[in-house]
């Protein structure tokens, strides 16, 4: 392993090592079994969400929008990372190449900022819902919905832009053993053997912008939403209300939290061994987890389901 980590040379590796579990043999079945479900699971989960939300006119409202673009966000999120974690606990060979590794990390941060910003504009859209409901369908028109997923779609891809731009510029000193199941950029600046100062502050810097905005905006949303509720007079109301929303918190919480432990603390005291288990848990947990989340409390998306349901069914038989 010494010689693999210490060719020193200027030129770029010409792959990584991607460590994983591989200290730890015992783990790799069950974690590729779990892997393995839950990528299926994901990939069911999110495509019935995208459709229902397309095929049922009942959903065409700008809640649906976000949520489809939600489910293509964590549809996408998982195929980047958890095809090639399968493969590597599949086989004796855990590389994935230079290229590979830079593309996995650009779409991964791309992705990962679009959807601070998409979960943002859902809680604008559930602010409006509540306390403006008379001027919802005039605020929350379809050309915002789609401006809105625009910003998301072109900020992500900015933030992912200067992430490459950076991260590609650094040297490696022919160490290229990632203790990770997948590249990141906080591991990609932790491998490296230069002054990485410049890449610590601009990251820093991004995920402030990307992750803190963002999430200050959902506090403020549900700090208005929480005092919009607890005036209505009926517990039903109050209950149906919090319903709505209740969802979209648990998606939040599930999403921000490994993000902020992840991501808020400089790259340079960023620990591998716990940073690959919380990048496990925000790569396919979270994805696999929110379609579930918002069918199982939503009496419109459990309706849609089943009347897709049966739709496929009429056509097999």
């Amino acid at each position: 392993m010494k010689s693999d980590n210490w060719s020193f040379t200027g030129d770029p590796p010409k792959n990584f090592i991607l460590l994983g579990v591989s200290d730890r043999p015992w783990l790799e079945l069950p974690l590729f079994t779990v892997l393995l479900v839950s990528y299926v699971l994901a990939v069911l989960g999110n495509v019935a969400i995208i459709l229902v939300s397309r095929l049922d006119p009942q959903l065409h409202s700008p809640m649906y929008t976000f949520l489809s673009h939600l489910s293509f966000l964590d549809l996408c999120y998982t195929t980047t990372t958890v095809p090639q974690m399968l493969v590597n606990m599949g086989t004796s060979k855990k590389t994935i190449s230079y290229g590979g590794c830079t593309v996995q990390y650009a779409i991964f941060h791309w992705l990962g900022c679009t959807e601070c910003i998409v979960l943002a504009a859902m809680a604008l859209d559930r602010y409006v819902a509540i306390c403006e409901p008379l001027r919802y369908a005039i605020i929350m028109h379809h050309a915002l919905c789609q401006q809105l997923v625009a910003v998301a779609w072109l900020s992500g891809f900015g933030n992912s832009l200067v992430q490459v731009v950076l991260t590609v510029q650094l040297p490696f000193c022919g160490q290229r053993v990632l203790n990770n199941f997948f590249c990141e950029v906080p591991a990609m600046i932790k491998l490296s053997c230069a002054d990485t100062a410049v890449n610590d502050a601009t990251l820093a810097v991004l995920v402030a912008f990307f992750v803190l905005v963002p999430l200050a905006l959902i506090l403020l949303s549900y700090g208005f939403i929480a005092r919009a509720v607890l005036r209505i007079r009926s517990s039903k109301g109050r209950r149906k209300a919090f319903g709505t929303c209740s969802s979209h918190l648990v998606v939040v919480s599930l999403f921000y939290l490994p993000a902020i432990y992840m991501y808020l603390q400089p790259p340079s005291h960023y620990s591998q061994e716990q940073g690959k288990f919380i990048s496990l848990f925000y790569s396919i947990i979270t994805p696999t987890s929110n379609p579930f989340i918002y069918t199982l409390r939503n009496k419109d998306v459990k309706r849609a389901l089943r009347m897709l349901l049966a739709r496929i069914w009429s056509l097999c038989r």
